[in-house]
């Protein structure tokens, strides 16, 4: 997994401590000679489309130079990028999701090696490399993940009668989270919650956090068994700790099985934010989604996700990132010089690092992000406890998964399991064969 403690602990103190010369020697005015140039953005998260179309807006009015964002709809990107990039008027910054992503995209991509961008990166272990060394893809967002959950709600059933632990920090192994949700489970009336999980929903809006973020974890435990970082053919060897991890979520959560099919994201972060559940699984970026609700950020905790594998006492939580930046080398000149700019702007100036830290909510890899840049996000503080702890982060195996189609055969075999329609085999199916089936096909073309 490529040294990702190391990796993260230099990231935690990028955040934590003032770095020598931050910025010196940048031209981060968006002279008049890039003026003649513009930018498109082709930007991934829906999420953050308002706050990228601001950002945008003033660094226009700022420098003269346009800058475009348009936003794919979610679960959409790769189809509109396909048809955004043939057009006249192609993005000329747009992103991958890893080495699968940039398998496809590699031929689109300037090197950014002689960059700002790559010049102010923390670590190598933040670039997408082509055959021949080239930068063509560098992360621009650093996230992790893992089981949110309500330190009151949880401390309330430490209270109950026979509760299992004295203590948050003794869930440190499945065995324990199982034994805790479910004897949770059993006292919702008591704890006056309606589960222990929210619900899991597998509706486009939510499944993702488990046909991709889930399934991580088998596929890194796997990878970190056979000393690999991607494969061809995946064994499945730790699909019954995704069975039992899955069935934990399933069983003692605030909605029955059956009626998963049309459950969202917005009602997983509602229950959560309503102090319906306990446990959410989900990343830093849903602080947005719960805060100013009935959980209070002193109330913010993140657990590991714990599926039973050997050693997991050692786990910490699942960090690394999706979100790497591209430039187009096939727009003209004068506009890959304009995209470079606004990069450059963005890690480099005041208002561009403030842009990515506070609206955004970015940690980011890059040197430039001093103290006074940090994000303001105790989930984003949870995690950087992990690291503090000397837990081993899991590292994001999923953006090596062979395709969306693969992701969406898992979810469905997911779903049909939880609902009664389908057996356990339908998801060994789809996660083994379909891996290998997906992987021929997308390496053929």
């Amino acid at each position: 997994m490529k040294n990702i403690k190391r990796i993260l602990s230099l990231v935690l103190a990028l955040c934590l401590v003032l770095v020598l010369f931050a910025g010196c020697g940048e031209n981060t005015s968006g002279d008049k000679e890039t003026a003649k140039g513009k930018v498109y953005f082709l930007n991934f998260k829906p999420e953050q489309s308002q706050q990228w179309e601001d950002i945008a807006s003033r660094y226009s009015e700022s420098t003269g130079v346009d800058v475009t964002v348009v936003t794919a709809a979610s679960d959409t990107y790769e189809s509109t990028l396909k048809s955004e990039i043939a057009k006249t008027e192609a993005p000329t910054l747009f992103q991958v999701n890893g080495p699968v992503g940039l398998a496809s995209w590699k031929d689109y991509c300037y090197d950014l090696s002689n960059t700002s961008l790559y010049k102010n990166l923390a670590s190598d272990d933040f670039v997408l490399k082509g055959d021949n060394g080239e930068a063509l893809a560098i992360a621009y967002v650093i996230e992790t993940y893992g089981l949110i959950y309500n330190k009151s709600l949880l401390n309330d059933y430490i209270n109950t009668e026979g509760a299992l632990i004295t203590s948050a920090n003794e869930i440190n192994n499945f065995e324990t989270l199982k034994a805790v949700a479910e004897d949770i489970q059993s006292k919702k009336d008591t704890l006056g919650i309606k589960g222990a999980f929210t619900s899991a929903g597998m509706d486009s809006s939510s499944d993702w956090r488990f046909k991709t973020h889930l399934a991580n974890l088998p596929v890194y435990y796997e990878y970190k068994d056979e000393n690999i970082t991607s494969t061809d053919k995946i064994k499945g060897t730790y699909l019954e700790n995704y069975k039992n991890i899955w069935d934990l979520y399933i069983n003692n959560s605030t909605t029955e099985p059956s009626l998963l099919s049309s459950k969202t994201g917005s009602d997983a972060s509602s229950e959560f934010a309503l102090k319906e559940a306990v446990f959410y699984q989900n990343g830093t970026w849903a602080y947005d989604d719960i805060k100013g609700y009935e959980v209070s950020d002193d109330d913010l905790g993140m657990l590991p996700i714990y599926i039973g594998a050997d050693g997991e006492e050692k786990q910490g939580l699942c960090t690394g990132s999706e979100n790497y930046w591209c430039v187009n080398k096939n727009a003209k000149q004068a506009d890959i010089d304009a995209t470079l700019a606004f990069l450059d702007w963005l890690i480099t100036s005041d208002e561009g690092k403030k842009a990515l830290s506070e609206e955004l909510k970015f940690v980011t890899p890059f040197t430039t992000f001093t103290e006074e840049f940090t994000v303001d996000n105790p989930l984003v503080k949870a995690a950087n406890d992990y690291i503090k702890q000397d837990k081993i982060p899991v590292a994001w195996t999923f953006t090596t998964m062979p395709s969306e189609e693969w992701k969406n055969g898992v979810g469905s075999a997911l779903l049909e399991y939880a609902q009664g329609t389908g057996d356990w085999s339908g998801v060994q199916t789809a996660f083994v064969d379909g891996w290998e089936r997906e992987y021929k096909a997308v390496n053929s073309k």
